[in-house]
């Protein structure tokens, strides 16, 4: 059986004194650190970003303006201490699968604060199994639909290819910008399960026509870092000009929050910089902002 050991809340997500913490029993939502670092390709420090998170959340504002009021008091969130991260990475992913399934079952909506993107494959796989028609809403620079990349089946290149392996799992992708010849036979393949919207073409996006396929279905949300534009996050392994600025993925974030029932997340690919904290409190902040919006829906 898998363990959930939680942190002190002062050294959790937001360093809450005792008095406005609540317990593992109490809580709504698990933080799921998972540093995992095992196939990145270019940048390296993955295995540190969720602490990296953590460190950075002290400095969150807790009032939301959007929902006028401090969300945390009302959602009750824990923070699960980093396990010893399995090897190889196949390991890892079955790790996480059983670490989420735990939380998934206990009632909790589960967030994993990663490590590359290849945590998806693990976290996702507890809700494909309970729900027969799911979706993933995923944010990213790339598309990342290879079949294995450099010999790993696991790729965070892969990363939602081993998420389509489950046939009940609708998938939508905003500010992609990156995509190989090679992902192109499975894509156009799989259209009626994958729609992509192009970075290139977000000036035309139709912000509610994007979530229609996410409605009606419990979504999994899935935020890979380098979707923000470089100029914002540089602090990733592949960080790529083009790409999302932080309104255009709150209001997709927000419309998709209004329509649907978000049932987990991740927040992944932070690779921190020394000395250099915007980066780590701007994935600190998206992490609130996406846990807040998920729970207080009926107050956007």
């Amino acid at each position: 059986m898998t363990d959930i050991e939680i942190m002190k809340p002062e050294d959790g997500f937001f360093g809450l004194p005792e008095e406005d913490s609540v317990s593992y029993d109490e809580a709504k939502l698990v933080i799921i650190p998972f540093g995992l670092e095992e196939s990145v390709t270019y940048g390296g420090g993955t295995s540190k970003g969720p602490q990296a998170m953590i460190d950075a959340s002290p400095e969150l504002e807790l009032f939301d303006e959007r929902l006028w009021c401090e969300p945390y008091k009302e959602i009750g969130i824990v923070t699960m201490k980093e396990p010893q991260i399995a090897r190889p990475l196949e390991n890892a992913v079955g790790q996480l699968d059983e670490i989420v399934g735990k939380v998934f079952a206990d009632g909790k909506f589960p967030f994993v604060f990663g490590g590359e993107h290849s945590i998806t494959a693990g976290s996702i796989k507890p809700f494909a199994r309970k729900y027969k028609d799911l979706a993933i809403l995923h944010f990213d620079a790339h598309a990342d639909l290879r079949d294995g990349y450099r010999g790993e089946h696991y790729s965070h290149a892969s990363a939602l290819r081993r998420c389509l392996d489950f046939e009940n799992i609708t998938l939508v992708s905003a500010g992609i910008r990156n995509i190989s010849a090679e992902e192109i036979p499975f894509l156009e393949a799989n259209r009626d399960r994958i729609h992509i919207h192009w970075a290139k073409d977000k000036k035309s996006w139709d912000i509610e026509k994007m979530i229609e396929p996410l409605i009606g279905r419990p979504v999994y949300l899935t935020f890979d870092l380098d979707g923000f534009d470089s100029s914002l996050m540089y602090a990733t392994g592949t960080p790529e000009p083009g790409g999302l600025f932080w309104h255009d993925a709150m209001e997709i974030i927000e419309a998709a929050c209004k329509k649907c029932e978000i049932v987990g997340a991740d927040v992944n690919e932070l690779a921190p910089i020394e000395n250099m904290h915007s980066c780590n409190f701007l994935a600190a902040k998206l992490a609130y902002k996406i846990m807040s919006y998920a729970f207080l829906r009926d107050r956007l």
